[in-house]
């Protein structure tokens, strides 16, 4: 940090396994994703190029090159890991990240239907080629879960390997663990946090209201998903307190 200030929470250093900030990258030019990292590195842990942005993204064995020299790890959005599943290339879709140097990969089931089982067969399959990261939740915002359905999803998702599961939210913070406007499904989240380790969770999180609830319920290593480029830096301030959302949260009482 660039002075010395009292009475700030002890963020977990890098290369942190609890209190991420995944970062999705719809579409940042080499030169953006240059001049994003020399500011935020120090606070982004991981980097999903979102939905299927990886297939049409010129350059992009340039831009990964940038991310790699961070010794950030990147992956491919679930929803291309489900393009190439639908079209029957899982074999492709392993390949794929193995030309591209892709060591995490996310499986996904919010925009098809796989049956559970199934699911699970493909995160052990691809726990053989890197760190699996799980989506539990639909991109369907009439397909409601109820608490007891998360909680076994993903319990047998971690249980097949998945380092982390990821709470799905879309990119706008709409569906899954969130109602239409936006608001959390409080009920939902304290009822999976009785059953699954919040340190194991990744919660899509890109709405600055969405980022306060899981801090003031979790603390500032809280695992936080879905976080544009540009708010990277705003939200680290108010994980530590230096943000009028949190500014009281961890200063002494007395």
């Amino acid at each position: 940090m660039n002075f010395n200030l009292s009475q700030i929470p002890d963020r977990f250093p890098k290369p942190r396994i609890a209190g991420l900030t995944m970062v999705m990258d719809k579409g940042l030019s080499v030169e953006e994703a240059k001049n994003f990292l020399s500011v935020s590195h120090p606070h982004v842990d991981i980097i999903k190029l979102g939905f299927g942005t990886s297939f049409v993204t010129p350059n992009l064995k340039d831009k990964l090159e940038v991310y790699k020299s961070y010794d950030i790890p990147i992956y491919f959005g679930g929803t291309l890991f489900e393009a190439f599943l639908i079209r029957n290339q899982f074999e492709d879709y392993i390949a794929v990240c193995k030309e591209f140097g892709i060591s995490y990969m996310e499986v996904s089931d919010g925009s098809i239907t796989i049956p559970h089982a199934e699911k699970c067969g493909y995160i052990e399959k691809l726990t053989q080629h890197g760190t699996v990261l799980s989506e539990v939740g639909s991109k369907d915002a009439a397909h409601i879960m109820p608490p007891y359905k998360w909680i076994e999803l993903m319990r047998a998702e971690l249980e097949a390997g998945a380092t982390y599961v990821i709470a799905e939210a879309r990119e706008a913070g709409n569906v899954g663990i969130y109602r239409g406007s936006g608001e959390v499904r409080e009920g939902l989240v304290q009822e999976i946090l009785t059953q699954i380790p919040g340190e194991k969770i990744i919660w899509e999180a890109p709405q600055k209201a969405q980022q306060l609830y899981f801090m003031e319920l979790l603390g500032c290593n809280v695992n936080l998903g879905n976080i544009a480029p540009t708010e990277v830096i705003p939200m680290e301030t108010m994980r530590i307190g230096l943000r009028g959302d949190t500014f009281h949260l961890y200063l002494n009482k007395e």
